[in-house]
């Protein structure tokens, strides 16, 4: 019986001795294993990680490009606006300037029947001559315009904005006459006279509408 312990306990110290080194090898499979998966992760982890950059960089690239788009916008705005703000206060002085300097002189012919009148009605009287009207219609556009301005080239309607000797109504329709349209009876006269032709025939047809209706 004790030689049967005996090959007992031998037999279960071989066992436990192949267990003993075969765990070593078990576990350093394992840890490798372990490291591999540990390094599939850190791989994973720093690839995401360098999208998530990459994306920042794009999204920060076209925020930065949207703003300098906006901001070159906004100063090509800026710039129009003060160069329109420059330009009108530069027709706002030279029409100033263009208003005190006084009435452009009228150098053409008088004939000897318009004598008898003077300043714009002179003028006046002189271009219906030249316009192809004879002399008997004038007192009739002498009523007329010196009911509507006094024959004052700086007649101005502040409820209605016509201006000048034929109270034109925008004032500015008489530019189609000449750019001096402001300051210049003879430009202003031209003007009327070729509106009073082309809707009345004569000015004595707009002197009768302007009897029946108040105005013409």
């Amino acid at each position: 019986m004790s030689v049967g312990l005996l090959v007992a306990g031998l037999i279960g110290g071989v066992y436990l001795g192949q267990d003993w080194q075969s765990r070593p090898a078990e576990t350093s499979i394992a840890n490798a294993a372990q490291a591999d998966l540990d390094m599939q992760l850190l791989k994973q982890h720093q690839s995401r990680n360098a999208a998530a950059r990459a994306w920042q960089r794009q999204a920060e690239g076209a925020a930065a490009a949207k703003a300098a788009a906006a901001a070159r916008t906004a100063a090509g705005r800026a710039h129009k606006l003060e160069t329109k703000v420059a330009a009108d206060k530069k027709a706002a002085a030279d029409r100033k300037k263009e208003e005190q300097g006084g009435p452009v002189p009228y150098n053409g012919p008088i004939p000897s029947s318009c004598n008898e009148y003077s300043g714009s009605r002179k003028i006046g009287c002189a271009l219906m001559l030249e316009k192809g009207f004879p002399i008997a219609e004038f007192p009739c556009l002498d009523k007329l315009w010196k009911h509507e301005s006094g024959w004052n080239y700086k007649a101005e309607n502040k409820s209605s904005g016509a201006y000048g000797i034929p109270q034109a109504l925008p004032g500015k329709k008489m530019a189609s006459a000449g750019a001096d349209w402001r300051t210049n009876p003879a430009t202003q006269i031209k003007w009327g006279l070729g509106y009073v032709k082309g809707r009345y025939d004569t000015p004595c047809g707009a002197w009768g509408f302007f009897q029946d209706r108040g105005h013409y």
